[in-house]
């Protein structure tokens, strides 16, 4: 498990707490063992997701400390 909290960012409302993401992670999606590796921490992912959720900004608009815009994007899609 990848702690929320050791992020060297500053959190936002909208990311996750750790005890969420322990409720959350199992029902995501196992990375897949063969092909490329993920762009970006999917924990990360996800609060770029719940940041859009909780603001309403626009994909393009995502603070520069989450993933690229395209990346979160992708992971919804």
């Amino acid at each position: 498990m990848i702690s929320v909290k050791s992020m060297s960012r500053k959190s936002y409302a909208s990311d996750l707490s750790d005890r969420e993401w322990e409720l959350l992670e199992p029902l995501l999606p196992k990375p897949q063992k063969r092909g490329p590796k993920p762009n970006a921490n999917l924990t990360e992912v996800v609060n770029g997701i719940f940041y859009i959720l909780y603001s309403g900004c626009h994909w393009r608009s995502l603070p520069h400390d989450l993933p690229p815009w395209q990346t979160v994007s992708t992971e919804c899609t």
